[in-house]
């Protein structure tokens, strides 16, 4: 799949110039656009795909509605937008669950290779390691410690089985020994929800996700995944600060269109979101949630999503994670 797409937009890079002047962009959007956000509503996806919705509605004059398609680890919202009519009407918001999603499962209810086009990367961002205070975990270190000497002891939420998280939290398995109850939920909201109320003691989730409640006190930050701290947290170590030398793995966040979606569509589209995202204001909000803003042309994305395919992998079949 990613080998496929890689190709594809090493040649739909040179075409951009021409797509400006082409037809199929004349008049678009002409009706409301919808983008499918494959996971429940509160989460980092959807607070981020509100936001640009927002700017892009300003900016277009017509309606752009967000749609919460959540359940079985984002396929159902991808296999929504992989059988809408290529048009640039119905987006998929997506990171790299595409990629993981192309690995765990044996069947897709879409053709992974040939589905989506990438239109742009919008963001990056750490994921964070949360605790409920009342667990009595202080720091990164205790956390494994813990989970090391009483195997199973902590629950940990999962914002989706099988996502980023997840497979990120397999890979700090896998260099410490450290084991933890994984209890899967349809996104980060209803993650963060039952961590708050004490039902589950931690969360790894998308830093954005629980900004406002590690402000608050009412969750405590452990340790972010990146190699860098983040600006929104910067009080927060690195898990390679905190006792996990090494140890880097950077969540994202962009948007896709059908494939056969006209290219000068996908330019617009490209465009119109770097601009939204690109403002001051909108870009000081994304940063006060822990976005880090970044943009970029299709032929970025696809790249991204081919470079990250073979650390994962590896991180997944070592694990023996598999959905159906």
């Amino acid at each position: 799949m990613l080998g496929a797409l890689t190709l594809a937009f090493t040649g739909f890079g040179a075409l951009l110039p021409l797509a400006h002047a082409d037809d199929d962009a004349a008049g678009f959007p002409s009706k409301p656009v919808h983008i499918v956000v494959p996971v429940a509503t509160g989460g980092s996806a959807d607070k981020l795909t509100r936001l640009i919705a927002q700017g892009l509605t300003e900016r277009w004059g017509q309606s752009v509605v967000v749609e919460n398609l959540a359940g079985a680890s984002g396929t159902i919202g991808a296999a929504r937008v992989a059988k809408a009519p290529a048009d640039g009407y119905t987006l998929l918001q997506q990171g790299e669950g595409l990629t993981l999603n192309g690995i765990l499962f044996d069947r897709l209810p879409y053709d992974g290779q040939k589905a989506f086009t990438p239109v742009i990367q919008a963001v990056v961002n750490p994921q964070i390691l949360v605790v409920n205070p009342k667990t009595g975990i202080a720091d990164f270190r205790s956390y494994l410690a813990r989970a090391k000497a009483q195997p199973q002891s902590i629950s940990l939420g999962l914002p989706g089985n099988g996502g980023i998280a997840h497979v990120a939290h397999e890979m700090i398995a896998q260099d410490t020994g450290a084991q933890v109850n994984y209890i899967p939920y349809s996104g980060g909201g209803p993650a963060t929800v039952d961590v708050l109320a004490g039902h589950v003691d931690a969360t790894l989730i998308t830093l954005a996700a629980v900004t406002d409640h590690v402000r608050a006190g009412k969750l405590r930050a452990l340790a972010v995944t990146t190699a860098y701290r983040s600006s929104a947290l910067p009080n927060v170590p690195t898990m390679a600060e905190a006792g996990l030398p090494g140890f880097s793995v950077e969540s994202w966040q962009g948007y896709f269109a059908p494939a056969g979606t006209p290219a000068a569509v996908v330019a617009k589209i490209n465009r119109d979101i770097q601009a939204v995202i690109s403002t001051p204001e909108t870009r000081a909000k994304l940063e006060d949630m822990g976005f880090k803003v970044t943009g970029g042309t299709p032929a970025d994305l696809a790249r991204t999503l081919a470079g990250e395919r073979l650390r994962y992998a590896k991180a997944i079949q070592t694990a023996g994670i598999a959905l159906r």
